[in-house]
């Protein structure tokens, strides 16, 4: 049995904890892969990474995630918890086979909101190495009618890698589509939502507001 990693442990409380601090919530639609795979996700925020990190701590999935070597620099330990450099596809390769979510930002790098970027190859090389399935996930981190941003995930189903790109256009304007069609006070629906996060202050001064108007006689 192996032992505890105490420094795995205080990173993955430091990373729970940021998303509940900083973050109104977490929420997916679709369908997550029951066993190895690649997600090809859009890559538009910082918090992208630890949103489907958190994903996978919820629903129970080995979790790998590709970043850059400056990232891995400043951020070494992250390695504790699944993450590789750009470059080591092959470790991927057998994580994902052997039943690992295998996380790779097609376009690369950071990219503003609109159409989809050209793709690198590496998540499709991944899945067809490893025999998994290819799956586009639309990621948006957005400010809507509340205090604190909102993380919103949708799964597509598993596609060739010639239409891959495609695909991930397809899931962003649907996810986008779903944002503006909704109230922004209000909850989406169709979306699961795996993370309470933190609630805005209307939301905390909603009773006693509720009973000083009772009191005020003001309506």
């Amino acid at each position: 049995m192996s032992r505890p990693d105490p420094v795995a442990a205080l990173v993955r409380a430091s990373i729970r904890g940021s998303l509940r601090k900083h973050l109104g919530g977490v929420w997916v639609r679709g369908t997550w892969p029951p066993g190895g795979a690649v997600l090809a996700p859009n890559h538009g925020s910082w918090w992208d990474g630890y949103v489907l990190r958190e994903l996978a701590w919820v629903v129970g999935a080995d979790f790998r995630v590709t970043m850059t070597a400056r990232q891995l620099s400043r951020f070494p330990f992250l390695r504790r918890l699944g993450a590789l450099g750009a470059g080591e596809v092959r470790p991927a390769a057998r994580a994902a086979e052997a039943g690992a979510w295998v996380v790779i930002f097609p376009e690369g790098t950071l990219q503003p909101p609109g159409r989809v970027a050209p793709l690198q190859p590496g998540a499709a090389w991944v899945a067809r190495a490893s025999g998994v399935p290819l799956v586009p996930v639309a990621l948006r981190v957005v400010l809507r009618g509340r205090q604190f941003p909102e993380a919103y995930v949708r799964f597509g189903p598993p596609v060739e890698e010639a239409d891959l790109r495609g695909a991930l256009a397809h899931e962003l304007a649907a996810l986008d589509a779903d944002l503006s069609a909704v109230d922004p006070e209000r909850p989406l629906g169709g979306y699961l939502r795996i993370l309470r996060g933190r609630e805005s202050d209307q939301e905390r001064l909603d009773l006693p507001s509720r009973l000083l108007v009772r009191l005020s006689g003001d309506r």
